[in-house]
């Protein structure tokens, strides 16, 4: 599969490429559309303190080839990527030193929200880091679970930016709201929470719905456009995100590269059925 020219085909929509300067490339010519990205070096789960000793150098070399091309970029990171399941203690070094290296540039490190059994530890390292770097960390909340209201409120408190989502990851219903219907209503809350009293915040939606409501807040309540960005996926729903742009709202998509994509698509489709006609549909999609 990973090897395979049509596999390539496919994912070429939705991931950069394999190498470092194939995911640059793109970020060059995002950044020529008025467009902003955040750089995803894929992997997650580590097996060794080595490898996580790779993801971290990996990134810190995205993150001076970010600086050098001068592109308006963030890179997004996964804890256990970065060992958190190994060592917490050698997780926060690696985040430390990407974190410091991102303060140093004037960007930012977005730290991906994983399922729910490492909420509590990767709010812990966020909140470290936006102490030790003045801010240059944004979390990720997703809308589905239960305690995401509680997180986001005290998130805002502190000042620390916040990325909202809905959530991919297969949860238990005593953790997560079990219909969309009710993870949409969580969604629009938070969202207009943020919108109104968040840092900076990043609304990461494709639905037409969420977007629609957020430009609606934001215009009924004279919210800025500097003081908030829209966040996709590389790929997906280009048809919207040319629209945001065209509106001189920020966008900022989510660009993944690396080798490690076929267990990263495998790992979405899994934790979600949904995900696969999700899929479908914006293979078809202009």
């Amino acid at each position: 599969m990973e090897n395979s020219k049509v596999s390539r085909n496919l994912t070429s929509r939705f991931v950069a490429g394999q190498s470092l300067a194939e995911g640059v490339r793109v970020l060059k010519a995002l950044s020529g559309e008025h467009i902003w990205a955040t750089l995803d070096f894929l992997g997650e789960n580590v097996h060794s303190l080595e490898d996580a000793a790779h993801s971290r150098d990996s990134y810190l070399s995205a993150l001076d080839e970010i600086e050098n091309a001068g592109l308006p970029a963030t890179v997004s990171i996964k804890l256990t990527q970065f060992g958190l399941d190994l060592s917490e203690a050698v997780c926060r070094a690696n985040v430390f030193a990407l974190a410091k290296r991102a303060q140093a540039m004037n960007s930012r490190v977005e730290v991906d929200m994983e399922s729910s059994e490492y909420t509590d530890r990767t709010l812990e390292i966020v909140m470290e880091m936006h102490e030790r770097f003045g801010g240059r960390v944004r979390a990720v909340i997703q809308a589905y679970l239960y305690r995401s209201e509680a997180d986001v409120r005290r998130l805002s408190q502190r000042g620390i930016p916040v990325r909202l989502c809905k959530g991919a990851y297969h949860e238990p219903p005593g953790v997560a709201f079990p219909r969309k219907p009710e993870v949409d209503a969580n969604y629009l809350k938070l969202m207009k929470f943020l919108l109104s009293e968040g840092t900076y915040p990043a609304i990461a939606s494709h639905d037409e719905t969420m977007i629609r409501e957020a430009i609606r807040h934001v215009e009924e309540h004279k919210v800025g456009a500097d003081r908030f960005e829209f966040q996709m996926l590389f790929g997906i729903r280009r048809d919207l995100q040319r629209e945001l742009v065209s509106r001189n709202f920020r966008l900022r998509l989510y660009v993944p590269y690396g080798d490690a994509w076929y267990p990263y698509f495998m790992r979405r489709l899994a934790e979600r059925p949904a995900n696969l006609l999700f899929l479908a549909k914006n293979l078809v999609r202009s």
